[in-house]
């Protein structure tokens, strides 16, 4: 048994390991009271490189998640937690055999085949150095070429969000509210981008901002930044604006970042479905 508060969890993938990351710590979060402390193997495509792996495994015994193809390594890494007595599972395993059982046919075996360079691959590159370029109101002059352009005030995870979005190869632009500073007028004439206005509770975006200034040992002169009754006036600003304009906006008090891209592509995808149809 694992001691109390902690387990040791060790990740052994043939490719870079991000589907065995995302998977465990998924998870991992539904236990409040453990944490994982994760030991990770990439590119793991010899039995050198597995050894390496199954030394530190018997040094810190734990649970084992392993997205190996080769039936040789899968056979040494299972054999050795079976002599230690520890549970090991492969993610892909039981996916991969309801796809053969529906599909009827084999896989191809090639290990980290999800990260070919292939044009989805190069689409999400563009997406991404698009949505660094276009941060925090950068370069307003090319926000019609966004597919997302995402407003609010301070706090809403405006920058979050679109960096999500873009690794899902969404353009994705984003443009702060700042009190007492106009909205580039570009912004209210965009044709082709979806404009979403994201906003939080007055309260929540208080707290944000606070504890934001603690961490980073700020003083900001401007006591408006956190008085609850300006940062109010600045929500309902934002909101007055996306009516005005007809655009749809997101109340992010309760979202995580990943619900809060959820909203995003789904009002992107209706959208395109509207304008197809």
């Amino acid at each position: 048994m694992p001691e109390p508060g902690y387990f040791h969890l060790h990740l052994v993938s043939d490719a870079t390991g991000e589907t065995l990351i995302t998977v465990a710590r998924a998870a991992a979060a539904q236990y409040a009271n453990v944490h994982p402390v994760e030991h990770l193997y990439p590119m793991v495509r010899s039995k050198k490189q597995l050894d390496h792996a199954l030394a530190e495994i018997t040094e810190a015994p734990g649970l084992v998640l392993y997205t190996l193809l080769e039936e040789d390594l899968i056979a040494l890494l299972e054999t050795k937690c079976r002599e230690l007595g520890l549970p090991c599972m492969s993610v892909l395993g039981p996916i991969l055999r309801v796809f053969q059982s529906y599909l009827g046919a084999e896989t191809i075996h090639r290990a980290g085949a999800q990260h070919v360079l292939n044009a989805e691959y190069f689409q999400r590159i563009d997406a991404l150095n698009y949505t660094m370029f276009h941060d925090d109101g950068q370069h307003v002059e090319g926000l019609e070429q966004a597919d997302v352009v995402l407003i609010g005030v301070s706090r809403t995870s405006k920058t979050p969000t679109s960096i999500y979005l873009a690794n899902r190869g969404v353009k994705t632009a984003n443009v702060p509210l700042v009190p007492g500073v106009p909205l580039p007028p570009q912004v209210e004439k965009l044709a082709r981008p979806l404009v979403i206005g994201l906003y939080a509770s007055a309260e929540r975006i208080v707290q944000i901002r606070e504890n934001r200034l603690l961490g980073l040992k700020a003083h900001r002169d401007d006591s408006q930044y956190i008085d609850k009754t300006a940062v109010a006036e600045e929500v309902a600003f934002s909101r007055r604006l996306c009516a005005k304009n007809n655009w749809p906006s997101i109340d992010v008090t309760r979202r995580s970042i990943e619900e809060t891209a959820a909203a995003v592509m789904k009002l992107l995808s209706e959208r395109r479905r509207h304008t197809v149809g």
